[in-house]
């Protein structure tokens, strides 16, 4: 059999990574990802997979972000029973992050429920439940960087240090197949280097096949090292605290919130920064954060004290304690999950602040089309919180350098390093214009291997020398959007209630009018 890899997520957009390989010893998965962003993309997750969840013999994860890891329980609980191949960290953070996602899909299903049930409409179900991602942790199986591992007949792998957060890994696999054994290497998501708990990514050479992910293909960052990081973090909470108002920071929990923790610390520690009030409030990220400690032997820098334990920290886990936080008036800041505000307690602190011009929302990670996050960095106002118009006011910040995703350069960098590459590069996670950028880009380095961009669902059949691209059948979707309509919905409800507001009773009467008008039927001939 000629082995053959299928894109069943991270293909046109960043989210949901799902890679299946058949081979002769059968099918290998890598990554089992929750699709994010506009609603139309997370539909996906409530549907059937693509593929018959029994047929792989085996699970490997590159790390343990939710979008290569958040349909882990649902795969399981519709029949897949082998082995979750992981690295010790993504196994540990997995402990705590699958369950937590558990109980996001329960509480925003009840939240909808109820809604639906004053709408007349029908009740949903979710994606999965804790317990069903507390069921699924028994067949996590951890394992060394740099050592060779049989997952199934026909296939082995070994884990790369990707340098991306605690525990990700690049996954080089090997499958039997015609024309002898081929090498498959699959980037996961890779660091920039120079980071708090990291440096830069690694990986072996002489690959046949290397599928890269492409988040930041068009970008290119002006070099940023550790000490410059932490001088703008300084620069941008000065300026914050200066304002008076609250500090706010929405964090993805894995990775982002400890290195702003222990960047924060530093510039406290040496006079940059006043001693400040700093509130962790989510408890996925206060269960990270205690993972991170116990691995503090493994990434902490020589002589750096317990970034962690320090008496101005305060890690907030009950709702109780949440809400006490509303009373603050300034001088503090507030770190919340989730890092894109589709979720979490950061929406409860957006909807509470958001309208204050004295407070600060700093953004330090990518924002998925579609999400808050992102219609927030667009300067879009008034936005909808919890079913309510909200009016932007506060200062909206970004702040690149935070990125856990190496840029154009630094990808580039790392596909060199991976040469000579034999049968072709496939280009994933990311949406269209990077991919398509970092494609242009790797073409003008003069590699001499065909480069692929795949489309979901789409198969690619590695014969030796050459590939050859199977669209699917019947695809979930023909295009990823950037912005589908519930996104435009939004926005037009928004925009109506904007221009009520303004003008006299006659020009408001007009304007319902003429909309009314859009929305009546034409009159059938008759």
């Amino acid at each position: 059999m000629i082995p053959s890899v299928t894109f069943h997520g991270a293909a046109g957009t960043v989210t949901g990574s799902c890679t299946l390989i058949r081979h002769d010893g059968g099918a290998l998965l890598i990554d089992c990802g929750l699709f994010q962003g506009p609603k139309t993309v997370k539909e996906l997750n409530y549907r059937d997979f693509p593929f018959d969840p029994r047929e792989p013999a085996a699970l490997v994860l590159t790390h343990a972000h939710i979008d290569h890891s958040g349909l882990v329980p649902k795969l399981c609980r519709q029949g897949f029973k082998g082995r979750i191949h992981c690295t010790s960290g993504t196994r540990d953070l997995l402990t705590f992050m699958l369950p937590d996602s558990g109980f996001i899909q329960e509480s925003e299903v009840q939240h909808l429920n109820q809604r639906n049930r004053q709408r007349g409409r029908a009740e949903v179900q979710p994606i999965y439940t804790r317990k069903a991602a507390e069921a699924c942790l028994d067949q996590l199986e951890a394992a060394d960087y740099g050592t060779w591992i049989d997952v199934m007949p026909g296939a082995k792998i070994r884990f790369w240090d990707a340098g991306h957060l605690l525990g990700s890994a690049s996954v080089e696999v090997r499958v039997a197949g015609d024309g002898g054994e081929q090498t498959l290497l699959f980037s996961g998501d890779l660091g920039p280097g120079d980071k708090p708990f990291h440096g830069l990514p690694e990986g072996p050479a002489g690959a046949d096949w290397v599928f890269c992910e492409s988040t930041y293909g068009a970008t290119v960052r002006p070099p940023v090292d550790n000490q410059e990081r932490r001088r703008q973090l300084g620069a941008e909470v000065a300026e914050a605290l200066k304002s008076g108002g609250v500090l706010l920071i929405p964090v993805f929990a894995v990775e982002r919130t400890q290195e702003l923790l222990y960047d924060l610390n530093q510039l406290i520690d040496d006079g940059t920064l006043p001693r400040t009030d700093i509130f962790l409030d989510s408890p996925l990220a206060v269960n990270v954060t205690e993972v991170f400690r116990q691995h503090l032997p493994d990434i902490n820098h020589a002589g750096v004290a317990n970034p962690f334990d320090r008496p101005y920290f305060h890690p907030i886990t009950e709702v109780e304690g949440s809400k006490r936080l509303n009373r603050l008036g300034g001088g503090a800041i507030i770190m919340a999950a989730s890092g894109m505000c589709d979720a979490g307690r950061i929406r409860h602190h957006l909807k509470n602040h958001l309208w204050q011009p004295n407070a600060t929302v700093l953004f330090v990670g990518y924002q998925a089309p579609g999400t808050l996050g992102r219609l927030l960095v667009q300067g879009r106002s008034p936005v909808r919180i919890h079913g309510e118009e909200v009016e932007v006011r506060a200062r909206i910040r970004t702040l690149d350098s935070y990125s856990g995703h190496a840029d154009q350069a630094e990808l580039l960098a790392w596909l060199a390093a991976r040469g000579p590459i034999r049968g072709g590069v496939a280009l994933m996670h990311g949406e269209t214009a990077p991919r398509q950028a970092l494609a242009d880009a790797l073409a003008a380095t003069g590699l001499a291997v065909p480069i692929h961009q795949p489309a979901l669902d789409e198969t690619i059949v590695l014969r030796p020398g050459k590939a050859e691209r199977v669209p699917a059948a019947q695809p979930r979707l023909v295009t990823v959007p950037d912005e589908d309509w519930h996104n435009l919905y939004a926005r037009t409800v928004l925009d109506l209630s904007e221009r009520l507001r303004h003008g006299d009773d006659a020009q408001r009467l007009a304007l319902l009018r003429q909309v009314s008008a859009l929305l009546t039927p034409p009159k059938a001939d008759h």
